[in-house]
C-alpha cells in the first residue's frame, strides 16, 4: 500500500490511465541495473528514480572529470575526482528517499556480471565500450533479462530493446553488432552534444517503465535512430542472426 506521502510524490503517475496505484506499487517493487553513470546513465537514472523504481543498481568504475560535466548531469564540479557511483548515489538519495541504491565500482566482465545481473528485473546499458556491451548482452541473454541499450555520438543516437531469450525472431545485441566495429571512435574522439545524452537516456528510462508496466509498444526487435540536428527519426527492424555467437541456432545444436 502506498503511503500518503507517496501518493503525493507520484500523483502524476497515479493519475495516468494504465498506471494508477497498482502500477505505482509495481514500479516501487521493481529493480533496474544501470551500466554506466555517464551521459546516458545520468538521464536514465534521474527519471527512473523520480518515477519510483524501488531498487536501482549503478555500475561504473570511472571517476568524475571536468569534461564529463557538459553532459553527465548527475555529477557536479565538487564531485571531480570522486567515483561516479558515489556522486550518483548522493543525487539519487537527494531526489527520492524511497529508492534503495546498490553501487558497483568494479569493472564489469563476464565473471562478475552474472551474480550482479541476477538481482535485477531489467538492465539499462549506457556504457561507452563494446567489450562491456557484449558482456552485458551475453549475461542478459543467459539470465533471461530485458536489455535496453543506448548509444550516442556527435549529434546522433540510438535506442533498442533486446529480449533474445524469447527465441524465435528476437535478436540480441550481438545480432545487431556482429563483432567489434571497424570504427570504435566515441565521444572522446568525435564529441557529443550534451542534450542528446539527455534525450537518449530519457528514451531508455521510458522503455524501462513501459516494460515494467507492460504498456505501449515495445522497441524489442527494433532500433530507434535519432538525428538531433533534424529530428528525422527512424525505427528499423532488427533481425536475429542464426550464426550469432551469443544466441544463434548453431549454439543450440552444439548444446544438444
Amino acid at each position: 500500500m502506498l503511503t500518503d506521502t507517496q501518493r503525493r510524490r507520484y500523483a502524476r503517475n497515479i493519475s495516468l490511465p494504465g498506471v494508477g496505484e497498482a502500477g505505482q506499487e509495481k514500479l516501487l517493487a521493481s529493480s533496474v541495473l544501470l551500466v554506466g553513470a555517464g551521459g546516458l546513465g545520468s538521464a536514465a537514472i534521474s527519471y527512473l528514480v523520480a518515477a519510483g523504481i524501488g531498487h536501482i543498481g549503478i555500475a561504473d568504475y570511472d571517476r568524475v572529470e571536468i569534461s564529463n560535466l557538459q553532459r553527465q548531469i548527475l555529477h557536479e564540479t565538487g564531485d571531480i575526482g570522486r567515483l561516479k557511483v558515489e556522486s550518483a548515489c548522493d543525487r539519487v538519495q537527494e531526489l527520492n528517499p524511497d529508492v534503495r541504491v546498490t553501487t558497483y565500482s568494479e569493472k564489469l566482465d563476464a565473471v562478475n556480471l552474472t551474480p550482479i545481473i541476477k538481482e535485477y528485473d531489467i538492465v539499462v546499458d549506457g556504457c561507452d565500450n563494446f567489450a562491456t556491451r557484449f558482456a552485458v548482452n551475453t549475461a542478459c541473454h543467459n539470465q533471461k533479462k530485458i536489455l535496453i541499450s543506448g548509444a550516442i555520438r556527435a549529434f546522433s543516437g540510438q535506442v533498442a530493446t533486446f529480449k533474445s531469450y524469447l527465441g524465435g525472431d528476437s535478436p540480441c545485441y550481438a545480432c545487431f553488432v556482429n563483432g567489434l566495429p571497424d570504427d570504435e571512435r566515441g565521444c572522446n574522439d568525435m564529441g557529443v552534444i550534451g542534450a542528446l545524452a539527455g534525450i537518449i537516456g530519457s528514451f531508455q528510462a521510458m522503455e524501462v517503465i513501459k516494460e515494467l508496466l507492460q504498456t505501449g509498444e515495445s522497441l524489442a526487435g527494433k532500433l530507434l535512430l535519432v538525428d538531433a540536428l533534424t529530428f528525422k527519426n527512424r525505427v528499423i527492424k532488427l533481425s536475429r542472426d542464426p550464426d550469432c555467437d551469443c544466441c544463434g541456432a548453431k549454439l543450440k545444436q552444439v548444446a544438444q
